[in-house]
């Protein structure tokens, strides 16, 4: 990731609580030229050496995650899935809980948003703990979905997220 686009990014001290330092990614998503060039560097997760696309759906975390996942989709020429917080989507779902670096959370997905088989795209904006990542992995696979990759777009490398995502292939376009 180019240095332009990591000083768009901005620390926001003990938000959402003390001791939490969040990466405040609106000033990226707000420039035209940036925003843009990140969901193509994402979106190269979901294509092969040659760029064909090699996925089926796009995935994205609730809420930062569906920014990024819709217009990937859209670049892929693939369908969008949002992962929601428990709650939100009005069908049957799979459910799973999982640990965030501050607490407890349910991840929700459509239980009929993707068939057996479809090779699918994870993406949010950032690995941290990796707890978002392996829920929506486990998602996916409740569905008879195919993890194919993960792409976020930062990595705090001083957390264990990479350990949570296994042997997916990772694109992160920077790593703090």
């Amino acid at each position: 990731m180019s240095a332009e686009w990591e000083s768009l990014i901005q620390d926001v001290p003990d938000y959402p609580e003390p001791g939490v330092l969040f990466k405040d990614i609106t000033p990226l998503l707000a420039d035209h030229q940036a925003f843009p060039a990140v969901v193509e560097a994402l979106a190269a997760a979901g294509r092969d050496a040659e760029g064909n696309v090699v996925v089926d759906k796009v995935v994205g975390m609730e809420a930062r995650g569906f920014i990024l996942a819709a217009p990937i989709a859209l670049s892929l020429g693939v369908g969008f899935v949002p992962v929601r917080k428990a709650g939100k989507l009005p069908r049957d779902t799979h459910a799973v809980s999982y640990s965030l670096e501050y607490g407890q959370a349910t991840l929700e997905l459509h239980a009929d948003a993707i068939a057996p088989g479809e090779r699918v795209l994870l993406i949010d904006d950032v690995l941290a703990t990796g707890g978002t990542i392996a829920a929506t992995r486990e998602l996916v696979s409740r569905c008879g979905g195919v993890p194919h990759a993960v792409a976020v777009l930062m990595e705090l490398t001083f957390l264990p997220g990479r350990e949570a995502v296994g042997d997916l292939p990772l694109r992160a376009l920077c790593q703090v």
